[in-house]
């Protein structure tokens, strides 16, 4: 199996020359209403333990103003708190660590204090071994996601501050390489160039959920051809990516029709995202339904169905499963480019992060939350706030 159906239905955004074909973002007016609601010789210096006990900040996922103050006020320690795995397996190789060494800071990465970070089907992947060849040593601290402040910069960095509040997918390259010290933690080092600024009135457990599921979403609709005037089929509309998909063709590319399929329950959240037709996957069978699509986005790994409904020269985007032509998969990067632009659509609204109902998950949960993850049952994205 190649290393890129690993990446199922929570791979990153590349940064390919493609993303310039990026909508323009709306004219923002103050009537607008917000929304309310590394390199080896850092992993090494961070995987040594320090004496003494841990010093904790903690940051509130619903209050930027308190974390910044927090964050900004407070010296860093040289431990925290973080999930750890030592061996691959399921859920249960996870455990709770509470002195491990806070990550060195490269001259091109900031240090973010977390205040939320997000789950993705990828990171369950990575614990269970799929891609050891490239994977970075063990002992592992998980998590791609994270939204929180910055405490520390690096002396390259140019386009943060300490007291920034950020988010991003913190691995360029989820499969090659990622960060052997990820998000599940008090702190973590990240690139400048993969961060943004957090979008204004959002809060940060919302924050956290999107960056490696919108990059995503992206991605594939720039490598599909997707543009104004073209229909989609998002086959999973309701999971983390597949509710992105759906807003971004319809509220950002002006998609001319958009189809969702989901179960029953979730039907309406398909509506309110901007589908115009949707289907419950467990009364019809979407492939036998008459309308074909310029493009299927599939999310959930039925690319050989998926390919009866493209229309001829469209495409189908597939992120786990088989790959039936037209269909194509990709290895993507993340970049924090692409988060600023799509920045004004989140603070104006047309775009919303979709967090599963059941979270957020405290941090004393994370093992929990996998577990649920792992069910492939969850509504948008399952996150954990407030951390620690």
């Amino acid at each position: 199996m190649q290393a890129s159906s690993f990446l199922s239905s929570s791979v990153v955004a590349a940064p390919c020359s493609a993303r310039s074909l990026l909508p323009q973002p709306p004219h923002q007016s103050s009537s607008v209403r917000l929304l309310a609601p590394s390199g080896p010789r850092t992993a090494a210096a961070a995987v040594r333990r320090t004496s003494g006990p841990s010093r904790c900040v903690a940051a509130s996922a619903s209050s930027s103003s308190q974390a910044v103050g927090v964050a900004a006020a407070t010296e860093v320690p040289a431990q925290m708190k973080a999930w750890v795995y030592d061996t691959y397996g399921d859920a249960s190789v996870l455990r709770l660590d509470e002195a491990v060494a806070v990550p060195a800071v490269a001259d091109d990465q900031v240090l973010v204090k977390v205040a939320a970070a997000a789950l993705n089907p990828v990171d369950s992947k990575r614990r269970a071994g799929k891609f050891q060849a490239t994977d970075s040593p063990l002992p592992t601290v998980p998590g791609y996601d994270v939204a929180g402040v910055v405490v520390k910069v690096g002396s390259q960095v140019k386009s943060f501050k300490e007291g920034d509040e950020v988010y991003g997918m913190i691995s360029e390259k989820p499969l090659d390489g990622p960060k052997q010290f990820g998000s599940l933690a008090e702190y973590t080092a990240v690139e400048e160039k993969l961060l943004a600024l957090k979008p204004k009135g959002i809060d940060f457990a919302r924050a956290a959920g999107l960056p490696l599921a919108v990059e995503t979403a992206n991605e594939g609709l720039e490598r599909a051809g997707f543009a104004a005037g073209k229909s989609i089929l998002v086959l999973g509309g309701a999971g983390g990516v597949g509710s992105l998909v759906i807003q971004l063709a319809k509220h950002v590319y002006g998609a001319s029709k958009v189809a969702a399929t989901a179960s029953t329950p979730k039907l309406e959240l398909l509506k309110s995202l901007g589908a115009d037709i949707v289907i419950d996957y467990t009364k019809e069978n979407f492939e036998e339904l008459p309308e074909k699509y310029d493009v299927v986005y599939d999310a959930v790994g039925q690319g050989e169905k998926a390919a009866k409904v493209v229309k001829e020269g469209g495409s189908v985007v597939v992120l786990t499963g088989a790959v039936t032509p037209p269909g194509f998969r990709f290895v993507v990067t993340s970049n924090g480019s692409v988060l600023e632009k799509l920045n004004p659509y989140l603070e104006s609204g047309k775009v919303k992060p979709v967090v599963d109902p059941k979270g957020p998950f405290p941090f004393s949960q994370v093992a929990e939350a996998f577990s649920y993850l792992d069910t492939g049952r969850a509504t948008g994205k399952v996150v954990i706030s407030p951390i620690p």
